[in-house]
Parts: structure tokens; sequence; C-alpha cells
């Protein structure tokens, strides 16, 4: 064999090796730490440095699991950077005796936004884009009343201040009419403020972050996150497609009503737009995901970025009257690349929620304490959300309220759980 010949040979065969070992250290990194962690929780629950009584709250989210209302459950919570607990409750498909686990399938649905935030502006730090540069010059999907896509920035998109009606055209792209086509037909809406000026939700226009992904990264949006974000962080579970879903080993279905509801079908939409609710993972790994949000893998989710995503750059007064049940603890609500911020009786937390048919999902969590807690459910009632309140008040040391609404007249008693306060197996 010629010599050069040889040479390349042996270099295509170093390269193979050396890729493949690279993503081989990335995809068992988080296992290893994980496996590591959960080593250790039996003795931070034996000292004296936890603020979180996990035994009481295990003891409300069994009370929380029995309602009606609910299927299943998986609950997660970091808390001084670790993850401290992990469980399931309840049932994949009400009835069927099947367990929720922490390794069980689940849709982000909305906090999906998080992710198309950290993405993108992690390539913007890598010098691939500017988040002031207009929205035009990279998706040729999203048009705007008056050409205004030309003004609009990068930025604009993922503080939903784009100046159009809330929730714009999410009723075509529910029937299936392809999200481009939808994000080409806002150019016929009114404006109703200027752009930068009011923040109105989106989805469809949302997901002209995952083209700004696209062009500056030359893959789909879902590999590039996959191979950016998940599989360095390694989140093994995570995906960004309906068959990454219903393919996996323990997924969690779908359920419009409660225990006596049938499971609904999984339906394509908001696959679609994967930039604005595309994820699917396991509750494990949404906690791995938010102990990177706190700055716990700053190799691949830099201080830098993180500063830029979750700094407030539009008030939401909309959403401080939509959660005017809990106006004791929230004093304000501002929304940054992707994600809620909020004065917390005066800490700053970060958040968001997510909603598609059949499941519901939630993040809060306080950066500068490195403690918050994920959920993820499969059925369509809101009662879990007042979770989050519930653990952030541990946080605090604040007195604690029943914001679960259970029932209970003090819900810092009530009857000691019956399963250990950390567990792997569904109860």
């Amino acid at each position: 064999m010629p010599l050069g010949a040889l040479l390349l040979l042996l270099f295509a065969v170093w390269a193979v090796t050396h890729v493949s070992f690279s993503w081989s250290s990335a995809e068992s990194r988080a296992d290893r730490r994980l496996d590591a962690r959960r080593a250790a929780i039996a003795e931070a629950q034996q000292g004296a440095t936890s603020v979180i009584d996990y035994r009481r709250l295990d003891s409300r989210l069994q009370l929380l699991s029995a309602d009606n209302a609910m299927v299943g459950l998986a609950v997660g919570i970091v808390e001084n950077g670790e993850i401290t607990f992990l469980k399931g409750y309840g049932e994949t498909i009400a009835g069927s005796g099947d367990p929720i686990t922490p390794e069980t399938i689940f849709r982000w649905a909305s906090v999906s936004k998080g992710v198309a935030g950290v993405m993108t502006v992690k390539l913007a730090h890598e010098g691939k884009l500017s988040l002031s540069d207009p929205i035009a010059k990279y998706s040729a999907s999203l048009r705007l009343p008056g050409g205004r896509e030309h003004q609009a920035t990068v930025a604009d998109v993922l503080t939903h201040t784009l100046g159009i009606f809330g929730h714009a055209n999410d009723s075509k792209l529910e029937d299936g009419v392809d999200p481009r086509l939808l994000r080409g037909e806002l150019a016929s809406l009114n404006q109703i403020c200027p752009i930068g000026q009011c923040h109105s939700y989106q989805n469809v226009a949302y997901d002209a972050a995952s083209d700004v992904v696209e062009r500056v990264t030359g893959t789909s949006y879902q590999e590039a996150v996959r191979n950016r974000l998940f599989l360095p962080l390694g989140m093994n579970s995570a995906t960004l497609t309906r068959d990454g879903l219903v393919t996996a080993p323990s997924w969690a279905r779908p359920h419009r009503g409660g225990k006596n509801s049938k499971p609904v079908e999984v339906t394509q939409p908001y696959y679609s737009v994967p930039a604005a609710g595309g994820v699917n993972s396991s509750i494990k790994d949404m906690a791995v995901w938010m102990q990177a949000q706190m700055g716990l893998d700053p190799a691949i989710v830099s201080p830098a970025v993180l500063r830029e995503v979750q700094m407030p750059r539009i008030a939401t007064p909309g959403e401080r009257r939509r959660m005017r049940d809990f106006a004791e603890r929230l004093k304000s609500a501002s929304y940054g690349l992707g994600w809620r911020i909020y004065d917390y009786a005066g800490h700053t937390i970060i958040a968001h929620r997510g909603g598609v048919t059949g499941y519901r999902s939630l993040i809060m969590f306080d950066p500068a304490k490195k403690s918050g807690v994920v959920a993820l459910w499969n059925s369509s009632t809101n009662k879990p959300g007042g979770l989050e309140f519930e653990v952030m008040d541990m946080i605090y040391r604040l007195e604690p309220r029943d914001w679960l609404e259970l029932g209970e007249t003090n819900p810092a008693t009530g009857p000691e759980a019956a399963t250990p306060a950390i567990s792997d197996s569904g109860s």
C-alpha cells in the first residue's frame, strides 16, 4: 500500500475511534455524576443541612396522586446543587397498574422554550449569530405585519415581543397546517403594539428559533439540541419527536381526564414546532437539565449564556394576574429568553410551565441557592401547580400554605409518609 494511502487510512481509524470515545464520554458523564449524587442522598437526608421536609412532601404528593383528576406524576428536586428527590406516582395509563417511575418519559410542552433560548444564546456566544440580528436574516418562514420581520430581532422572537396577538395561529397548527406556512400568514395580522414593547405569548412564531438554529448549524433543530446540549449533559432519554416518546420503554400516555378516563392519541402538531414545545424526557433528565440552568455544567452551558437567558427583558403583568392565587408570594413577573423570572417573596427565581393535550409540566428554581423542583404529569388538571410553591416555601423557610389545595388544615403536619422520602419506584 502506498505510504500516503496508509497514512490516510490510519488517520481515518483514529478519527472514528476518537469521535466515538468523545460521545461515549459525553453520554455517560451525567449518568456517572447522577449515580454518585443518588448514592449520597441517604447521607444528605441523615444530616441537618436540608431545609426540605421530604417525608412531608412525599406524604402530600401521595395525597395529590390519589385525587381523581390525576393519572400519573413524576417529581424531581434539586437542593444545594444535588438531586435529592426523584419519584413517580400513579400510572402510565389510568387503571393499568403500570407505575410511573423516574425513568418514565413525558412531554415537556412549553418548558421546551427554555431549551430553545439556551441553544440560541449558546450559538450566539460561539459567534455564529447575534441576538440583535433581524429574524429575517435566519428565518425564511416568519413574516410579520408591514414587513417587520426585518425589524424584529432574534431576541424579540425569544421574548414573545413581536407585537402580534397571543397564540397566533395555534388553532390552525392544531388542525395540522404546516407551521412554516402559518408563520408566513402572520403578515396578514394587525400589529397590537410596536416590536419589543409588549409581551404576547407565541408558539408558531416562537418556533422561528428552530429556523435560526438550523440555519447556523446546518443540521436539524432536533439534532443540534441533542448533540450540543442533551447528550453532553447526559440526558440520554431526552428527544424532540413523537417517535421519541411513543417508542420509549416506559412512557406516560396522555389523558384529558383523570383516573376514570381513557388515554388519547399523541398528536404531531406541537412536535412540528420543536423550539416551542417538542421536548420529551424522564423526570431524572429534567432534573439534570435544571442543574445545568443553575450553572452546574459551565463547560456545556456557560455562566454568560445563563445570565443572558435569565435576565428580565419584558414585564409580564398578565402573568401575575394569571397566577393571582399565589399573589402572596409573587411580587413581580418578567420574561427572559424562553424563561419566566419572578420575584418570589424577595428572591429571584426562574421558572416555566407547559401544557399540551393530556400533559402538563413545570420547572422552578433559585439559581443562587441552586435549589428547585421539576414535575411532569399525564392529565390536564392544574392541581399539581401548587407543588412548586410548596417546595420554594420550604427552601426559603416560609410559613407553609396549602398551595396544592389538599384540604389539610395545617400542611406542615399530617400523616407520615408510608414510603421512604427518596424512592425510585412508583407508588
